[in-house]
Order: C-alpha cells, then structure tokens, then sequence
C-alpha cells in the first residue's frame, strides 16, 4: 500500500470561487485521491484557503470588514462549495492557523540560518493616495520581455517570465489605475539563483511530468532571480527574527506562506487525527508520492520556488547547510497542472464580469455534471472554453440519453421481471464479448487515472457505455416474453457491466455513484463525502474544517460479481434532461451576451 499525497492548491478567501478554479485544482484532485483510494493506496488529501495578504485586505476595505472577518467569512463560504462539490479531503483547513504560523516561521528560520534567505533593498510600490503598499500582483502594465498587455507586476502570463513591478512599462495600480510611487524599502528574499544547480539537478530526474509543465519549469531556471518573501503589510505571519518580529508592517508575504501550507496541513491533520507524527510518512518516506495540483498560473510556485523551499530547508540547496527541525522532507512527485477554462473565449475573471461560481452551478446542476463536464472537456492539457451550449449538450446527451438511459433501462426492466438481479443462463458470444471489454476496461481506465490522464479515463469508461447500449439494442430483452431464461441473461449481462462502469465512473461521479449502488440493491457507503467539522486550537478562535473517513467506504477498483437474486430498488432518473434553450441563454445569474 503506497502513501500518496495530494497537495491541492490553496484558493483565495476573497470571495466565492468559480468554475474555473475548481477546473484546475479540485475536480482533477479528488478524481486521482478516489481512484487511488480505491486501488488501496493510503491517501492524504490537503488543502485550505489562503488569507494572508493584499488580495484579502483589499476585500476587507470594500466590504468594511476587518481582514480577519473577511477571511471568517469567505473561509466557510468556499468550504461548503467544496463540500457540495464532493472534493474528499481529508483535511481542508486555513492559513490563520497557530499550527500554520509556526511551520512558516519554522522553515523561514531554516533557510535563513542556512543562507538562503537574505535581506535586500528593493524599490517597493505605494499607493499614492493611501500610503498603502501596492502587492505585486495588484500592479499591471505592459510585459519589458514579451509586449503583452496586462502583465503583473510578479509575472507575466503570456511569456511566463517572473517580473518586478518596477520593470512594466506604463505601470498601474489594478484597484484604482493609480500610477504607484516607488520607494527604498529593506525586506526578506529567497535566493533563489543560489538554489539554481541543486534545482536543476531535480528537475532532471522529472521523466513522467505533463510536457507543458516540464518545458515551462525548465525555461523558468534560466532566469532565476532573488525572489522577495516579505512585504509591508499588517496582515499576514509575523517575520522570527529579532528586529523583525515586531515591526506591525513587515509580514512574510503570502505566496510563501501559502505554499507551505501542505506540510502545515499535514501536521495538522495529524494532531487532530491523534498520531501527531503520522504526516512523516508521506513527508519523510521515499516510498512515498508527492502529487501536487493546481492550474497553470501557478507553476511557477510548485516546481521551482516550493522545491526550492524544501531544498534550503533541507540543507540541499547549492551551498548545503542544516535541515530544519522538522527533519529532510520530500520534494514533489508531480505537479499536476490544468490549463485555463475560459468562457468565450476569456479568463474567468470576478473582475471584469466573466465568472460563474461554484455554489450557484450546484444549486441548480448539482455536482457531478460539473465534474463531468471539468473531467471529459476541461482545460486538462490546454485551454478550454465553458459554454453553456456544450454543457447542455454532453449533460443531455452522454450523462442523460447514454449512461442514465442505461441504468434506467437495464434495472428497470429486471425490476419488472424479476424484482431482483436475475441469474444467467448458459451465454452467447454477444454476452461474453461485452463482459470482456467490461472487465478488460478497468486496466484501460485505471492506468489513465494513475497518470491523471482524466480525459482519456472517463471517455474509455463512457465507450463502454455506449457499446452495452448497443448491446441491449442488439439483444432487444424486452421482446424476450417468450424466453426467460435468454431475456434473464441478458438482463444480468447487462446489470455487470453497469456494477462495472459504475465502480469505474465512481472517481468522477461520486454522488451519482452511490444512487446506482443502492438501485442495484446495495447497502451502506459506497463513495464517502467529505464533512464539514468545526474545530478547536489552543489560542484561536474555532473554525470549520472539512475532513472525511473514507477507509469504510466500499468501492474498490475491481469488476465485483453481482449476486443473483439480491433485490433491486426501482430506478430513478440519473440525471435530468436539461432544457435545450439553456444553451442559447445561459441560467438567470450568467445569462449568454453578445457583447
């Protein structure tokens, strides 16, 4: 039994998420966790959201909340979207943690006593208006590298190139187009260019890594510049080093702190599990597998600046030094990228009105159609475009018409006949063919999974729901009156190969799962769902926490014999037929423009 880490992305709490985050770092996360869980693996799903930093405190200033309000508030909220979209952590906790604070300030101390953290003056943005020092990435302008417009002042997307906000050309401030003031101002770097080699030489043994992320990380090694870890802020953790420690306006900066946030989470998880040194084994194993995911905008932070972390904390960067006290921790297996879900075209983006959020798509969808959807046409190897247009037909046509009609039928028609699962006869070629592809497919599908070739996956599995409708048109049991024995062959065939499909759609479609389980008279949990749990630190207020027990669920990645004679439940619709013109107008809250 192999342990598995899946680091999953930590979303902002500055509002409600979209589609299109949970494209790139939830959906295929919880699809690769579940199969691997059911393959037997022991799984450690992370995560939390992350609020520290500017992006916080300036939707505190526009709701009149404090930081910390603003982060209560969006915490819970995205919380419960993730519940309700099925995403099985096992813990999915915060960034304003005591836990949290202490694992940054711990391997901030290491990397500092071993000389990869170093103190520069840099020329920082401020607002003119305000004194307010502006993020980098609140600071857009043109690209000195590429020419694109709308670069950040940290990086660049269209080039990928890290930047400072000194060097756009015709800089702005994103909040208000102000033109920030530069000044003198000293703060924290991690060096990265004196982690350069040591990083290279990881990346080189990276053989399996999706090529957009591979190509991307080793172009990023080419420039290597000191990267600053520190802003002037008051709302984020508390630099540990005297001099420093009290100053109410230096903080560590917030993509440092957050990508840290795995291992805080994991050490979490393991206190409150009650094994406070269980994390060590997906941290300090070298049998263990480290799979870290997210989208694109983000690779820069997953495969050179957080291996760089652990490399400096660890005492393997160029120059050596000292682990931290938490020991040598592993660095990641793979990063498992998503591209951009766009919707016409553009970037899901709440500030220029192009988003469609995730708590109002499962109100009225529920989750698995999302999942669906973000699993056979999401942005998995390159950007992808969300239209309703396309969503009401693979909802209507795949879901509905193909693998519901199925289960519809199939069941239905042995709970007319037979009230129970039939026993076969002796079978015909015609049966024994599609129970092979049946049984052959969980190889197929399983070893697409393991790679996170999620597209590929459930194609394979909805094939084979297509060539078992096929089947049941060829065989026509429905006309078999007068031959029960054939007519319960059929049927039982049939009912198989839809146990089968069902176990292998069970990763992506977790909900709808469970209902076919108990059509076909199944009892108890059979794809488990995470809970949302409020919890309690010394020193802090309580918080909601999402966490799960997933090791009594019953789903295992293999074909399970049905049991001849158990009952059957009468079906129900899997999925609803949605209404054509959806397609053309979009729901109330995200009506379809032509401008």
């Amino acid at each position: 039994m192999a342990k598995i880490l899946a680091a999953v992305a930590w979303p902002y709490a500055n509002g409600p998420r979209h589609i299109g985050h949970v494209s790139g770092f939830g959906v295929p996360s919880d699809v690769f966790s579940r199969y691997q869980r059911m393959v037997g693996n022991d799984v450690l799903m992370v995560s939390g959201t992350d609020e520290h930093g500017t992006a916080i405190q300036v939707q505190a200033d526009k709701e009149s909340l404090s930081p910390q309000a603003t982060a209560d508030k969006y915490h819970q909220v995205i919380a419960e979207d993730l519940r309700g979209l099925g995403l099985a952590y096992d813990l999915y906790t915060r960034t304003t943690t005591r836990n949290h604070c202490a694992v940054v300030q711990e391997l901030f101390r290491s990397l500092h006593a071993n000389g990869y953290v170093v103190a520069k003056t840099q020329l920082g943005a401020i607002s003119p208006s305000t004194g307010r020092t502006l993020a980098d990435r609140y600071i857009e302008g043109t690209c000195p590298l590429c020419g694109a417009d709308g670069a950040r002042g940290d990086q660049c997307d269209a080039c990928g190139n890290q930047l400072d906000p000194i060097d756009l050309i015709k800089p702005h401030s994103r909040l208000d187009g102000e033109v920030p003031k530069f000044i003198e101002t000293e703060h924290f770097f991690l060096d990265l260019p004196a982690l350069s080699a040591s990083l290279g030489s990881w990346l080189s043994t990276r053989q399996d890594w999706r090529p957009n992320v591979m190509n991307f990380s080793l172009q990023l090694l080419k420039d290597l510049k000191p990267r600053p870890i520190t802003r002037d802020l008051d709302w984020g953790i508390p630099i540990p080093l005297d001099g420093w420690r009290d100053n109410p306006m230096k903080v560590i900066y917030v993509w440092f702190d957050a990508v840290i946030g795995y291992l805080s989470a994991s050490v979490e998880w393991a206190r409150r599990k009650g094994e406070p040194e269980a994390w060590r084994q997906w941290w300090q194993n070298p049998e263990a597998r480290g799979y870290y995911f997210m989208g694109k905008d983000n690779i820069t932070f997953h495969s050179v600046i957080w291996p760089g972390i652990l490399l400096g904390a660890n005492g393997q960067g160029d120059t050596g030094g000292t682990p931290s006290r938490l020991g040598v921790l592993d660095l990641p297996t793979e990063i498992v990228s998503s591209e951009f879900l766009t919707m016409s075209g553009s970037k899901f983006s709440t500030s220029r009105s192009k988003v469609i959020y995730v708590g109002d798509f499962l109100r009225d969808f529920g989750p698995d159609a999302l999942r669906y959807y973000i699993a056979v046409a999401g942005p998995e190897n390159q950007d992808s475009d969300f239209t309703w247009d396309e969503f009401v037909r693979r909802t209507n046509s795949e879901l509905a018409n193909e693998w519901g009609n199925l289960v519809n039928r199939s069941i239905a028609m042995a709970f007319k006949n037979n009230g129970s699962i039939p026993t076969p006869g002796t079978r015909l070629e015609i049966d024994e063919t599609v129970l092979a592809q049946s049984r052959g497919a969980f190889g197929v599908v399983g070893d697409l999974l393991a790679k996170a070739k999620f597209k590929a996956a459930i194609s394979e599995v909805m094939r084979l729901v297509q060539a078992t409708n096929k089947y049941l048109s060829d065989t026509e049991p429905w006309k078999m009156k007068d031959d029960p024995g054939r007519r319960d062959t059929v049927l039982a065939t049939a009912l198989q190969v839809v146990s089968d499909a069902n176990t292998m759609f069970t990763p992506f479609l977790p909900h709808a799962s469970q209902k076919v389980y108990e059509a076909l008279g199944g009892t108890g949990v059979w794809a488990a769902q995470p809970q949302m749990v409020t919890v309690c630190e010394e020193g802090n207020a309580d918080y909601p926490v999402l966490m799960g027990d997933y090791s009594t669920q019953q789903a295992r990645w293999q074909s399970i014999a049905i049991e001849s004679g158990r009952p059957l439940n009468r079906p129900e619709p899997l999925f609803a037929k949605l209404d054509e013109s959806l397609g053309e107008t979009g729901p109330d809250w995200a009506q379809i423009t032509t401008n």
